[in-house]
């Protein structure tokens, strides 16, 4: 959907069947990745040092590191994503001899094993405020899972000062058989699709400090093309009414 280089076959299909569906997919890909790199960039202005990108994907252009590192030129970012070849072709982007950067292989349903890891512990300072990214991810958590309870495990290792990043698909004021197809290209997939609405997605940031999406707007949840946006109403476009998103403080 971003154009990019890295992917697979099997994924180029799966987007065309999606495009074939939702023909304004592909802007909705690219509304996610803007609010990432939005996001990203405005915890780092906030003096955020090191970041946890949780469900990274394959690495595109405009990866969080080199967002964060246009303002602290020593960031520390630790990439995590349950697919082994997101840490196989990791190393084409990073390059060797990058000590602040690291891609771990886990899943984030075991939070355990990633806050417990020694790469975590090498990279995440716990006395300083960390940028937690989940742009994208808990949409293929099930609700047996717990998703809300997950995403509380992380919060409850960062310190004040830190910030949470998440978006997540919504079937809010979308066709239900146009959902229906969505979901359906992902039936033989290794996850599935789960779509919430705007008060299962605002769960997500229960007790932390939200911020305002951009000037003039209430601290809430928004979609991820309005996020920080210059031009709020162009940026309000159907592909991004797929996505709720927000940020907010850890108190």
């Amino acid at each position: 959907m971003l154009h990019g280089q890295h992917y697979f076959e099997c994924d180029a299909r799966a987007a065309e069947r999606i495009l074939s569906i939702v023909p304004e997919i592909r802007d909705t890909a690219w509304s996610n990745r803007g609010f990432h790199q939005r996001a990203a960039a405005w915890m780092a202005n906030r003096g955020v040092r090191q970041f946890i990108d949780i469900g990274a994907g394959l690495p595109t252009v405009g990866n969080t590191h080199e967002v964060v590192r246009r303002v602290h030129p020593d960031a520390r970012v630790i990439y995590v994503d349950n697919d082994p070849m997101v840490e196989l072709f990791s190393e084409e982007i990073l390059g060797e001899g990058d000590i602040g950067v690291s891609v771990m292989c886990a899943d984030l349903c075991e939070p355990d094993s990633i806050l417990g890891s020694g790469a975590f512990q090498s990279l995440i300072d716990p006395k300083e405020p960390t940028g937690l990214l989940m742009t994208g991810v808990m949409m293929f958590v099930a609700d047996s899972s717990r998703p809300r309870d997950l995403v509380a495990q992380y919060i409850r290792h960062l310190v004040p000062g830190s910030y949470l990043a998440l978006s997540h698909l919504t079937a809010d004021a979308k066709p239900p058989t146009t959902v229906e197809a969505f979901c359906s290209v992902f039936d033989d997939a290794t996850h599935h699709l789960y779509f919430r609405s705007r008060d299962e997605v605002e769960g997500f940031f229960t007790g932390l400090d939200m911020v305002p999406p951009y000037d003039g707007a209430a601290a809430e949840v928004t979609y991820t093309g309005m996020w920080g946006a210059v031009d709020v109403e162009l940026a309000d476009s159907e592909g991004s009414r797929w996505l709720y998103c927000g940020v907010a403080g850890i108190p």
